[in-house]
């Protein structure tokens, strides 16, 4: 029985092999995480689950898969003003996240009446939508936990989070 992420798995290495790229053992251990993560995984964070698999793997073969794989269409890149930039390989196409400012988990909401909206905005505007970014952010349900039990001990409450959001 094959999961959604061996899905991904395999469609990225057949998207390599068609475009001649060689399959190598590392390469392989980047496609997977990538296939197999839902959490939208930084660069870094995608080199360090391989470096525990392959220890001499750098940082630069990394980005240079991600950036092959997104060049291919297979992984999509998730810039962020600060600078940071997280990687979707389990769904390689624009669709809504939920990104948290507390801890920058970011999350994809189901929500199924999402073609309506590109065939109502296409109505709307006229324009041929290629395609489209959507992020919500707030607070998860760990950092609100987290933040009332630091507003218990500490009046500032919500400080950070406003610091936070006064930066753009």
């Amino acid at each position: 029985y094959m999961t959604e992420s061996d899905h991904r798995l395999q469609s990225m290495l057949q998207k390599l092999r068609d475009n001649n790229f060689k399959i190598t053992p590392q390469r392989v251990e980047i496609l997977k995480i990538l296939a197999a993560s839902k959490g939208h995984p930084s660069a870094e964070q995608v080199h360090n689950k391989v470096k525990a698999v392959f220890p001499t793997t750098s940082l630069a073969t990394v980005y240079r898969n991600i950036l092959k794989l997104k060049k291919l269409g297979e992984v999509i890149e998730l810039a962020f003003p600060d600078g940071s930039n997280r990687y979707d390989g389990y769904k390689p196409y624009p669709h809504p996240h939920v990104v948290c400012l507390g801890c920058d988990k970011i999350i994809d909401p189901e929500l199924t009446n999402f073609k309506d909206m590109t065939k109502k905005i296409t109505g709307e505007t006229g324009f041929e939508i290629i395609t489209h970014r959507i992020d919500f952010f707030g607070i998860c349900p760990e950092c609100q936990k987290k933040n009332l039990e630091n507003s218990k001990l500490n009046s500032r409450g919500l400080k950070a989070h406003s610091d936070h959001c006064d930066r753009s």
